[in-house]
């Protein structure tokens, strides 16, 4: 295996790792330790380019920092990536990404992400104590998609209070962007709760599944964005939220499981001028991260740990909004604002 260090000003450690053997071709980022052993999940995807890959992961990272500081958990930010299309992992990838991060010491520890599941942690277990997310093991946690969406759930009705006075969704009109585990559970929560769904995803055939079980209005992935609702839930790729997609939404707010869903933290400045309302990722998708240091943490009453820190993250957001709301300030900036006091070192007070 050859794993090659890479310098980068904002973060603290960032390795290419390769396995010619199993073909693995990937990285692992370490953006902060500051409050506690980085953590974020395992990534797969088909990456257009090793670089694109690299920008990913950094990103990624940076954003598990600022999650795990909204979240207050004892934990940094890091994040991990395998380039290439989920439908072809094998176990010997797996196993030699997990003895690529077992060369940190704990440094990392990694989870599920997207095109990661269970049963992958399982196996990347084999090669290293640092991964969480399992089943059937001493504080495991299991799939963190479930909890994912239910503090999306959360974070939606929220932020529909304060834009239309009311938490209730019944009736309202919520595009959801991505059917993956989070984008599916979250999709049911919200039938459940008498929203109309208008659903997309890169795979026809989990919009049309979706359009059968959850009674929603199935449309093409490039047009997802585009329709009219009363609130958007990007649940897939980051950086969706850009210069070209912003003048052409039809929404009158954004909430929604993908990380790093502005493209730059000036697009937060432009949904504020457009007087659509957007709940910061980092905060409203800290659920998964939260159900995960249950167990890199060894938190024995798991059920009230969680159930107390979805608790915060509804407060957090609904006191960031509330501010956004009487400053004329973007919930971007100001959450920003406020999760950079939590990471910043005691010494720089």
């Amino acid at each position: 295996m050859k794993i090659t260090e890479l310098h980068h000003p904002s973060h603290e450690t960032v390795l290419q790792v390769e396995d010619r053997p199993s073909g693995l071709r990937g990285f692992i980022a370490v953006h902060s330790t500051q409050r506690g052993p980085a953590a974020g999940g395992l990534r797969m995807r088909a990456y257009k380019t090793p670089q694109h890959a690299l920008t990913d992961v950094l990103r990624l990272s940076e954003g598990m920092t600022f999650k795990n500081a909204a979240a207050d958990l004892a934990l940094g930010g890091g994040k991990a990536v395998i380039i290439g299309d989920p439908a072809t992992k094998t176990a010997a990838q797996l196993r030699a990404m997990g003895e690529a991060i077992d060369r940190l010491g704990g440094q990392y520890w990694t989870a599920e992400d997207m095109g990661m599941s269970p049963a992958d942690m399982g196996i990347i277990r084999q090669s290293t104590a640092f991964v969480a997310g399992l089943d059937r093991v001493a504080f495991g946690s299991g799939d963190p998609s479930p909890i994912t969406a239910r503090g999306i759930f959360q974070s939606i009705r929220i932020t529909a209070k304060h834009r239309f006075g009311n938490p209730s969704l019944v009736g309202r009109r919520v595009a959801v962007q991505g059917l993956g585990h989070v984008g599916w559970a979250l999709g049911k929560l919200l039938k459940a709760a008498g929203a109309e769904l208008v659903v997309a995803d890169i795979d026809p055939s989990r919009t049309a599944q979706a359009g059968r079980c959850l009674g929603a209005e199935p449309v093409p992935a490039d047009a997802i964005l585009t329709v009219p609702a009363d609130i958007l839930a990007p649940c897939a790729i980051g950086g969706v939220l850009n210069a070209d997609t912003i003048p052409a939404l039809r929404v009158a707010a954004i909430c929604g499981g993908a990380n790093n869903q502005l493209a730059t933290p000036a697009d937060g400045d432009t949904l504020a001028r457009r007087g659509i309302l957007y709940a910061p990722d980092y905060i409203v998708n800290a659920g998964g991260i939260i159900n995960v240091a249950t167990e890199v943490l060894r938190i024995r009453a798991r059920t009230a740990f969680v159930e107390e820190k979805l608790a915060a993250l509804d407060a957090t957001l609904d006191a960031i909004l509330t501010e956004a709301g009487d400053s004329g300030r973007a919930p971007a900036r100001l959450a920003d604002a406020w999760v950079a006091a939590r990471i910043a070192p005691p010494h720089a007070a």
